[in-house]
């Protein structure tokens, strides 16, 4: 990221944003369950409120500095580790749900994401849910990205790229500054959930 792109993510006004608007937009009507693995926190202004909505919470940080730092934060609250989001080093069917916020966009092309998306089947037990938000793709947007990483995901193509990756149940909101969606892995005992 950006030296402004860093200044936005780490400050405390992006953090309220994010408890106040983001989390409870993104999470409204659905159950995290008791063991959750949050793909790329970064400052953790997802992590913290998290923390308090769920038994286990695991963060899973590609930046080896930023994850160093959550850990000192969050002391044992949160179990955070440094790893690769599109090779998630953990057991399958570990965890109830999957989340990720606004990071996405983050990631080197659609073919990582997908490979993010696939991972995060893996690791979700039966019935188990993927949700989490990103953001359009927007002129403040790409000043924003300046120079970084940026991916945007195509709300329209990402329910076939969620099933592709074995989701059911999908659903995809968006508005023209943000995309919402929640998947589920198919139930124990079903052959095939159907999409919604």
């Amino acid at each position: 990221m950006n030296r402004f792109h860093r200044r936005i993510c780490s400050s405390a006004g992006w953090s309220d944003f994010v408890a106040g608007t983001v989390l409870p937009r993104a999470l409204d009507g659905l159950a995290l369950g008791p063991r959750v693995l949050e793909l790329g926190p970064g400052y953790g202004a997802t992590t913290r409120p998290l923390a308090a909505m769920t038994e286990s919470l695991t963060a899973l940080e590609s930046d080896p500095a930023l994850a160093a730092r959550l850990r000192g934060e969050l002391g044992d609250s949160v179990t955070v580790m440094n790893g690769d989001a599109t090779r998630i080093g953990l057991r399958p069917g570990t965890f109830s749900a999957v989340v990720c916020f606004t990071m996405l966009h983050h990631l080197p092309s659609a073919a990582a994401q997908d490979r993010l998306f696939a991972e995060a089947a893996r690791v979700l037990r039966p019935g188990g849910l993927f949700a989490g938000t990103d953001s359009r793709t927007s002129l403040r947007f790409r000043l924003v990205h300046l120079g970084d990483i940026c991916t945007p995901v195509d709300p329209g193509t990402l329910p076939a790229r969620l099933a592709s990756a074995g989701f059911t149940r999908i659903r995809v909101d968006a508005d023209p500054r943000t995309l919402r969606f929640a998947a589920y892995t198919p139930s124990k005992g079903t052959e095939h959930d159907r999409a919604a």
